[in-house]
């Protein structure tokens, strides 16, 4: 009988999106077939501890942690994993936002030298920053909306000369967002002076970096999804249509209002360039395993912008990310057979570099 794959599956985090890594992270435990993988839940804390054992997800989602044993992932790749019957062969994060998505939980993973599903530091990091991400695509001449970044201390010492010069971006409406986080936490639609100052604050409440970007008029909202190490491919496109002004947090997870079109109806050329930036985009910033790769389509012109790539996107029942795919031809438990096969190709391609040298005497 062929060896079970021993996954870790790792859930909640340090960040403004804990409690939507545990809805993803249900939908991904309940595809992984048993006769395939032997599956140990690793669940995070708010505060950062790790935590594991019986029905982790349950006792997360319950607010019952007590009998849970702590975990820990030594950087040390010559430490064993304690309370592990077997080692785990790959690791699944399955973490959104700050200490998950941003590169932090991926450079502990190369330190103990282990697989792990998705981007590695460069394109968690890239990805993650907002005003990074958009520097390196208008780099590549992938058209991005304009916008600026400040540090929180230029909104709490000099709030009045930052609005001045936010309001030189262009018209209201603004919007403000943490350049450091997603699934629409701290993103504050602004239609004047008033709004713009409560939604500096907000977002910067949860990053020492906002993005203050000007707000695209009349447009469409398109997503698509990328899959691949090397030598990835994209997905069809999807629409979102928002029940609410902009696709925000409660539209996403709570009321679950908003609309998806897929395939969206878009002009087949239109739709092609879309699906080329985001493949261009994934490679850009080194993303690896999965991305949802988001754009703006101005409704009169048909003009595209790269809004957004998120490295670890939602995966729960109502996420744009695995519906895409599952319209291009790969089931939702396929797809996360294909993301755990890219994490050990992607170990394996790593274990090919040489990490010293001997200098011939």
């Amino acid at each position: 009988m062929e060896k079970k794959l021993h996954v870790a599956v790792i859930f909640g985090g340090r960040s403004g999106e804990h409690e939507v890594s545990l809805m993803s992270a249900r939908s991904v435990l309940s595809v992984l077939d048993p006769a395939k993988y032997e599956v140990t839940q690793i669940g995070i804390t708010a505060e950062g501890k790790w935590l594991t054992g019986e029905d982790v997800l349950g006792r997360f989602e319950n607010g019952k942690l007590d009998g849970l044993e702590q975990f820990m992932l030594s950087p040390d790749p010559s430490v064993a994993t304690p309370h592990m019957s077997t080692a785990i062969d790959v690791y699944f994060p399955v973490l959104h936002g700050t200490f998950g998505e941003d590169g932090t939980l991926q450079g502990l993973f190369e330190l103990a030298d282990v697989a792990y599903v998705g981007a590695g530091v460069v394109g968690s990091a890239v990805g993650m920053d907002k005003g990074v991400f958009k520097d390196v695509m208008l780099a590549n001449q992938i058209p991005v909306v304009e916008m600026m970044v400040v540090l929180r201390a230029e909104i709490e010492n000099d709030m009045i000369s930052l609005i001045e010069r936010a309001e030189k971006i262009g018209e209201y409406p603004l919007f403000t967002k943490p350049a450091n986080l997603g699934s629409s936490v701290g993103v504050t639609k602004c239609s004047n002076r008033s709004d713009l100052q409560e939604g500096l604050m907000e977002a910067s409440s949860f990053d020492r970096r906002v993005l203050i970007q000007k707000g695209v008029k009349n447009v469409r909202e398109i997503e698509v999804s990328v899959l691949g190490n090397d030598d990835p491919i994209a997905s069809v496109c999807g629409e979102v249509l928002p029940s609410r002004e902009f696709y925000s947090y409660e539209s996403k997870y709570i009321d679950g209002t908003s609309g998806l079109m897929i395939p969206a109806r878009l002009p087949e050329e239109i739709s092609e360039c879309i699906r080329e930036y985001a493949v261009r985009a994934y490679k850009a910033i080194d993303c690896a395993g999965m991305a949802r790769v988001d754009f703006f389509v101005e409704k009169d012109t048909n003009r595209v912008y790269l809004n957004e790539l998120n490295s670890i996107p939602g995966f729960t029942k109502i996420s744009m990310y695995p519906k895409l795919w599952e319209a291009s031809g790969l089931p939702y438990q396929k797809l996360v057979d294909r993301l755990i096969e890219l994490a050990i190709e992607r170990k394996a391609e790593r274990d090919r570099t040489s990490h010293t040298y001997r200098r011939n005497v």
